[in-house]
């Protein structure tokens, strides 16, 4: 009888993990039929050499935070529009810069409240953005940069999935457990 069980058991597993990679798949498809452009774009691609929290790369953690905006929107049955949304997140921390670098300069020593402008500064220069991305983009540090508050439901997603992939990137960091979730778009 505990064979049975366990063997129950290990395809409930089995059919969980298919359920959720086959969902993580139909995500990552998602954020790529959004955004191809930003994916593609050369300035994207040195995101891979920035740090953000740890070990973890500004490229890796922009994806995660994407992924994360899309679950949460799904998990709460939110209706938004999901291409700005993603968008959004894949933009918000387009720094391009290493604000681990000891010899910046004194205002990237204020990483926290100057990058939402630079990253948006950047984007703007490279993308056309929408009104919904240039909210996202500029207010996710809220509460930090309590001037600027989301005003918008994808905005405040965003925030949202970016508090939640920090503070788990950096709680695997610390635990030594390396990479939070990163997926690899292919």
């Amino acid at each position: 009888m505990k064979n049975i069980l366990n063997k129950k058991r290990s395809k409930e597993e089995s059919a969980r993990w298919i359920q959720d990679y086959e969902y993580q798949r139909k995500l990552n498809i998602e954020i790529k039929e959004y955004a191809s452009d930003i994916l593609d774009s050369p300035n994207f691609q040195r995101t891979k050499t920035h740090i953000q929290h740890g070990n973890m790369t500004v490229h890796e953690h922009v994806m995660n935070v994407a992924r994360q905006s899309l679950e949460i929107a799904d998990r709460l049955g939110i209706t938004c529009d999901r291409r700005s949304m993603v968008r959004g997140a894949l933009l918000h921390d387009y720094f391009l810069y290493d604000w681990h670098n000891p010899g910046l300069p004194y205002k990237i020593k204020l990483h926290g409240f100057s990058h939402p402008k630079t990253a948006y500064e950047n984007a703007s220069k490279e993308f056309n953005l929408t009104e919904l991305e240039k909210d996202i983009i500029t207010k996710h540090m809220w509460p930090l940069t309590i001037w600027a508050m989301p005003m918008c439901r994808e905005a405040w997603i965003v925030t949202l999935a970016d508090k939640e992939s920090s503070l788990l990137e950096t709680i695997h960091i610390i635990k030594g457990h390396g990479r939070h979730k990163y997926i690899e778009i292919k």
